[in-house]
């Protein structure tokens, strides 16, 4: 099957394998979220103490950010890009303003990802 993915500056820099390995990531923080946050809530610390889950919750929120967003962070902070089918086969970007748009939407992932591990972490504080 032939690859339909492109790269678009800011807006798509990975293709669908690396979506997937996004993906996984994904999850694996999410399953690491619960199963953490599950466990602090029944040993007896501080709630404050399970702010710890903000990490695990940050990394899930990054990995299906980055698949939902087909924008891998890494990759557009150093002005690569990966739009085959094949894993870890990167591309450099040479265009500046390209290079710039990438750099602000990997930014911007960052903040939602940030964001969103706050407020999961948050809710298991006040759980």
């Amino acid at each position: 099957m032939a690859n339909k993915k492109s790269y678009i500056p800011g807006a798509c820099n990975i293709g669908p394998e690396e979506i997937k390995m996004r993906m996984s990531a994904g999850w694996i923080g999410l399953i690491v979220t619960l199963i953490l946050g599950e466990a602090l809530m029944y040993l007896p610390i501080s709630p404050w103490t399970r702010l710890v889950v903000f990490v695990p919750a940050t990394i899930a929120a990054l990995g299906f950010l980055q698949a939902a967003f087909q924008f891998c962070v890494a990759f557009g902070m150093n002005g690569l890009f990966n739009v085959s089918n094949e894993v870890g086969k990167t591309e450099t970007i040479s265009q500046k303003e390209y290079r710039k748009k990438d750099q602000q939407k990997a930014v911007q992932i960052i903040v939602y990802a940030v964001m969103l591990g706050v407020l999961v972490a948050l809710g298991f504080v006040y759980a």
